[in-house]
């Protein structure tokens, strides 16, 4: 069973430490750098309402969701990506689904994310600093690389299907985990993240079908 709502989105800039919520409904949590070798470039995250769907550019890394955009069962959670400008070195984004707990130190979530070099991950995220693999870094010819322009356009699936979920680039499935373990855990929160240092993605089409 899944419940669709549509977001809307208004521009906001973010300076929060954790989370926060724009008064359409979407929370955004920024992961700030502690890394002094790979800092964020900038203090802030925006996110802007653009025709039918809407930009974040980055800053901190941030995961982006509304509390009541929940799927379970079976589904498919989809989303277009053009990243507008590429980052300054190798960054991911892309879909996170299965999530609860977002606001607190206890956050759990898997997420789907490509990269400008054509690498994809799959990842379960458990609390404020730990992540586990599902499947590391993969290069994938179907994953999009940025053109002349520094354009590149991703269209992201994951079908939650009753042993296994697909993950699908463009019309690719790029790789197929069972559904034990970790990657088990796909009742709950849908939305996206977009890593650090990132100019600007545009997401469009995001939504959960049966």
């Amino acid at each position: 069973m899944t419940r669709r709502i549509l977001m809307a989105f208004l521009a906001v800039m973010i300076a929060a430490p954790l989370a926060a919520q724009t008064s359409a409904g979407l929370q955004l949590r920024l992961d700030r750098s502690t890394d002094a070798a790979d800092p964020d470039d900038v203090p802030d995250v925006t996110v802007a309402d653009v025709g039918g769907g809407f930009q974040i550019n980055t800053g901190p890394a941030v995961t982006a969701w509304n509390s009541d955009n929940t799927a379970s069962g079976t589904y498919t959670l989809s989303g277009t990506f053009t990243m507008i400008a590429p980052s300054s070195h190798v960054n991911y984004y892309g879909l996170v689904y299965g999530a609860g707990g977002m606001e607190g130190s206890g956050q759990n979530y898997l997420y789907f994310l490509v990269a400008q070099n054509g690498t994809y991950i799959v990842k379960h995220r458990a609390g404020d600093e730990t992540t586990h693999d599902i499947q590391g870094r993969t290069q994938h010819e179907a994953i999009a690389t940025p053109d002349a322009s520094g354009r590149s356009v991703n269209a992201l699936e994951v079908r939650v299907g009753a042993d296994a979920t697909q993950f699908v680039v463009n019309g690719v499935v790029v790789f197929t985990a069972p559904k034990t373990g970790m990657a088990a855990r796909t009742d709950g929160i849908w939305g996206v993240r977009v890593n650090h240092v990132i100019p600007g993605i545009l997401v469009e089409g995001l939504g959960v079908t049966d």
